[in-house]
């Protein structure tokens, strides 16, 4: 029952750090592949970059 406490703990700190903008957003920003590149990632990559992107905005105000 700790562990499960203590994860909770964990994981609520860690979304309290990015929930504002501001510091926490400081070091990230949005992933812009160029048109060459989008012809050579996979759809796994360009998932991640979606989701990574699609955070960004709503957890930093970052703009399309």
């Amino acid at each position: 029952m700790l562990p499960r406490h203590l994860t909770l703990v964990f994981v609520t700190s860690l979304l309290a750090g990015c929930a504002t903008s501001g510091a926490g957003c400081d070091g990230f920003r949005p992933i812009r592949p160029s048109a060459s590149d989008v012809a050579v990632i996979s759809h796994s990559l360009a998932s991640q970059i979606v989701a990574h992107n699609r955070f960004g905005a709503s957890a930093c105000g970052w703009k399309p």
